[in-house]
């Protein structure tokens, strides 16, 4: 079996660099995950068998909650638990290395907006914050110790102390991201009103029920009037995944050179030609090697020329008919 190295995935540069990088992982992943493994034995799959990036197979998401999900040995360095509520099972994720998880978040950002030691972060979190283990809050520690700025912080409901932070850093010409989860944002902006139209607002989704769900168009609507921006941003990741996909707007995701989205049927589960214009998204994290690197998810997607739009997750009944649960 060939070795794999990790690093060598941040210096891909063409989809025949990917589709390489992704078939040594994908055997690697084989023969050391026994999760992956087994499940590709049931589908009658076998290494040999791989040799096409549309060939290799996608585990199910539903395993992080059902199995230990670890490709070799190891003791982890972290561990991340998807948010949920009270009676949900959560999805573990086991993370052999975390300087590799770093690396992952800090490129990928890099890769978008630039470097981190440019910005101001302000995160406006607070369900995250009340949880543990989420890798969220893991990904703002690390920007925010990438950006080494004192303004830096983390808001829960002290709106007003948020507002006169953002117009005092708006005045001083300072470059910054303000994250919030969806029901916090819709929050601040029903009682304060900002023209800063610099500012880069990220949306991290999420009502958890304190809200009426609003569609993407009225939600993003709203949220550029309350803070005088042109567009609102969002992260595409999960605590399943080691990268992150990212929308400038219009809730069109692109992705860094070592990571794919791709769209299946929803009807075949095991479709792998991504040719379809809606489906289910399948995500290739390459810097997931020692978890699993291709990962079916219980979300939709349509194909657009700027990017993949996420349309939501699929009902329960779909996702019965697109997992196949056998281990």
């Amino acid at each position: 079996m060939e070795a794999v190295n990790p690093l060598s995935f941040f210096r891909i540069h063409d989809n025949a660099g990917f589709e390489k990088s992704a078939l040594s992982v994908f055997r690697f992943q084989y023969e050391k995950n026994k999760v992956y493994q087994s499940y590709c034995q049931y589908l009658n799959i076998k290494k040999e068998d791989v040799q096409h990036l549309e060939d290799i197979p996608f585990l199910p998401i539903s395993f992080f909650k059902t199995h230990e999900v670890k490709t070799t040995l190891f003791t982890p360095e972290l561990t991340f638990r998807s948010s949920g509520t009270t009676g949900i099972q959560q999805s573990l994720h086991l993370i052999k290395d975390a300087a590799l998880y770093q690396l992952s978040l800090i490129n990928g950002f890099r890769h978008f907006y630039g470097s981190p030691s440019d910005y101001v972060f302000l995160a406006l979190l607070p369900n995250y914050l009340e949880q543990k283990q989420s890798s969220l809050i893991y990904m703002m520690e690390a920007l925010m110790k990438k950006s080494g700025s004192k303004d830096n912080g983390y808001y829960l409901y002290n709106h007003e102390e948020l507002y006169h932070k953002l117009q005092e850093l708006q005045s001083r010409h300072q470059k910054t991201i303000l994250w919030g989860v969806t029901f916090a944002l819709l929050d601040f902006a029903e009682h304060y009103q900002l023209d800063f139209p610099e500012l880069i607002v990220f949306e991290t989704g999420g009502m958890k029920g304190r809200r009426k769900e609003m569609v993407k168009e009225e939600l993003y609507d709203t949220l550029k009037k309350a803070f005088g921006v042109p567009d609102i941003h969002s992260e595409y990741g999960m605590c399943e995944l080691l990268s992150q996909a990212y929308s400038k707007g219009s809730n069109l995701f692109s992705t860094p050179p070592w990571m794919r989205l791709r769209l299946r049927s929803e009807k075949d589960p095991l479709d792998g030609s991504d040719t379809v214009s809606t489906g289910v998204i399948n995500v290739i994290d390459l810097a997931n090697l020692y978890s699993c690197s291709f990962i079916a998810t219980e979300d939709l997607g349509r194909r657009h020329p700027q990017g993949i739009e996420i349309l939501g997750r699929l009902d329960h009944a779909q996702i019965r008919g697109c997992n196949l649960l056998v281990l």
